[in-house]
């Protein structure tokens, strides 16, 4: 069975560097690491760092665990003594909210924006704040060695790793907006609405061309379920895969010099991967709002058209004066 060793025991080259620069002590625990037979690369999937009773505790969710009391912090201090006049701390936050807010309201509108205001900037901001994390020096190269039978390529163990690198969590994400959609989709129209939006003729048919549109958009609807079905599998590989990717590629990038120059080639992609990673959370959130506007949109236009018709030949009644 594989032993832990401590990680200072075999970082002991780079000891004397580590004050030199504050980007460089992650590469640089890093480097000795892959010397004495690390990992040639970033696992797929995250690492048991312990366990509470069956339950398997990995560093991805350790890291998720830290964002998120970081940000339970941030917010309790920004709403401790809060002022009419917003300064400091609590100006930052109830900025951000209100640009959060406005933002959606400009795609779902003002009441949806509200209702589900909650979630999407809660997974905005919580993505947003795992990716910057996983950045961290030290985040995935900071750990301990495996000793005994265990692969000799992966015998490094990192404490943390970045929260969206793990398929489990960009998964559960995923599925939680899924089973959402649903919910704010079917309260929102109506359950038969909803299997309107999706199996009945878009349009006004008679007789024998009834019938045949009825079986053409019964299998687009087939079709549109498929989609459905295939959103959160998207959503979760596309948010996961790019953090994944960026994150290896800076950990190659350290191979390629000499130990005590591990910490050069990644420092100027560090900039890159602040906006990537800002970019990935824009995109997850963007797209689940998207997602929900257009399953509302269209009943929504359509009930609007019902209670207000347009007047024949297109003029507006006279408004009385």
């Amino acid at each position: 069975m594989p032993k832990k060793r401590p990680f200072p025991a075999h970082f002991p080259g780079h000891s004397v560097f580590l004050g030199a620069t504050a980007l460089g002590v992650a590469p640089a625990l890093a480097g000795g690491g892959a010397e004495a037979g690390g990992h040639e690369a970033l696992p797929l999937f995250a690492e048991e760092v312990f366990h509470i009773g069956p339950f398997a505790v990995t560093n991805s969710m350790i890291m998720a665990w830290l964002v998120a009391i970081a940000l339970i912090v941030v917010v309790r201090l920004a709403t401790r003594e809060m002022q009419l006049i917003p300064s400091g701390l609590q100006n930052f936050v109830e900025w951000l909210v209100e640009s959060l807010l406005g933002f959606f309201a400009g795609i779902l509108g003002e009441r949806l924006a509200r209702r589900t205001f909650w979630f999407f900037a809660t997974i905005f901001i919580l993505i947003l704040s795992m990716n910057w994390a996983g950045l961290i020096p030290g985040v995935g190269t900071v750990g301990w060695m495996l000793e005994g039978p265990v692969d000799p390529h992966d015998r490094f163990k990192p404490f943390l790793r970045g929260g969206a690198a793990d398929l489990n969590m960009t998964m559960a994400m995923a599925l939680a907006f899924a089973v959402l959609w649903f919910y704010w989709a079917i309260t929102e129209i109506g359950f038969k609405n909803f299997l309107t939006h999706i199996f009945a003729p878009k349009g006004e048919f008679k007789g024998p061309m009834l019938i045949v549109m009825a079986v053409i958009f019964g299998f687009v609807g087939v079709i549109e379920l498929i989609s459905i079905a295939v959103r959160p599998v998207a959503l979760m590989f596309r948010l996961y895969g790019n953090i994944f990717a960026g994150e290896n590629i800076l950990e190659a990038m350290m191979e390629l010099v000499p130990p005590w120059l591990k910490w050069l080639p990644p420092l100027p992609f560090y900039f890159f991967e602040l906006l990537v990673g800002f970019v990935q959370a824009l995109v997850f959130t963007l797209l689940t709002v998207v997602f929900l506007k257009l399953i509302c949109e269209d009943s929504h236009g359509e009930e609007h058209e019902a209670h207000h018709p347009e007047p024949a030949g297109g003029e507006r009644p006279a408004s009385a004066s």
